[in-house]
């Protein structure tokens, strides 16, 4: 069958495909330039003459990276943070939304719940009674500091509790005749329907631990304790005095070949791998996730 499709129709998808292609690009664009900055001589850095491809073309950068221990413990920080703040608030947001997608004759407190959450969502503390709250429980300079923090998104708890009540409330009822209690109905039976919402939740909660700066400047006050992203923020806002000074001959002589725009630029990049790794293998349950857990029950 052959659609009959009005030039206004046409127009408009090859307006919404240009559009698409422009801003794809205003995406891929500051990637690209990072990593040609990255992988260029000095002088031509300096000149301000790099943009679409490497003039020079050298990896002392990125060899300057990797023979740095700091670096290589800033990921590890990372790391720590990303898979304990995303067990913990994947377990907190599912834990929450079950019971929040009732309704209020089942679970009698759930409206005042809901408001709390809602206001906390819109409104807090100050960053002084937060900051004085973290040191009170010696969360300064721990892990757990920068996993709690944040740690039950309370715009993806309604992601998930959307999702669980757009399922039909058969599902339950017939679980509940062969015998199944509400915890084994939890993770035997809801978990699995919830794959896609669980992974969109996953990756917005792996992205933000990732990127995220500000917490690691502030509740850490030692470097070893820094996260990949507050520590390139400290390089790329220091003079790197005090780095240098902590090098060795070798990586003095690399770092000589080199300006702060490429070093810097090349942590830029390398910190964006891991989110690109795992975008792909994530983003297809994107659409399914967002729309049902964003229509209200």
């Amino acid at each position: 069958m052959v659609e009959n499709r009005s030039l206004g129709s046409r127009a408009f998808d090859i307006f919404n495909l240009v559009f698409l292609l422009l801003m794809t690009l205003l995406c891929l664009v500051p990637i690209w330039y990072c990593l040609m900055i990255a992988l260029s001589d000095k002088a031509a850095v300096q000149a301000g003459n790099v943009f679409f491809y490497p003039i020079g073309f050298n990896l002392y950068s990125f060899q300057v990276i990797l023979s740095e221990a700091k670096f290589f413990r800033a990921i590890f920080v990372s790391f720590e943070r990303v898979i304990l703040g995303s067990a913990f608030t994947m377990l907190a947001l599912v834990l929450a939304a079950y019971p929040l997608s009732k309704s209020g004759k089942l679970f009698p407190g759930r409206n005042l719940l809901m408001w709390l959450f809602v206001f906390c969502m819109l409104f807090n503390g100050g960053l002084i009674p937060w900051f004085i709250t973290l040191k009170t429980y010696n969360l300064i300079d721990n892990i757990w500091g920068l996993v709690l923090c944040g740690g039950v998104p309370i715009f993806n708890l309604i992601l998930i509790m959307n999702f669980v009540k757009n399922l039909p409330e058969e599902l339950e009822e017939a679980a509940k005749i062969d015998g199944s209690g509400p915890w084994r109905y939890l993770f035997s039976i809801l978990l699995p329907l919830l794959k896609p919402v669980l992974a969109t939740v996953v990756l917005f909660t792996i992205v933000g631990y990732w990127n995220d700066f500000f917490q690691g400047m502030v509740l850490s006050t030692r470097e070893e304790s820094y996260p990949l992203q507050t520590y390139i923020q400290q390089l790329v806002v220091s003079t790197n005095l005090q780095q240098m000074a902590s090098m060795s001959l070798e990586q003095m002589n690399r770092l000589s070949k080199l300006n702060n725009d490429s070093l810097n630029a090349a942590k830029i990049f390398v910190a964006m791998i891991p989110v690109l790794i795992i975008y792909p293998f994530l983003q297809r349950y994107f659409v399914k996730g967002i729309t049902l857990g964003s229509v209200k029950g």
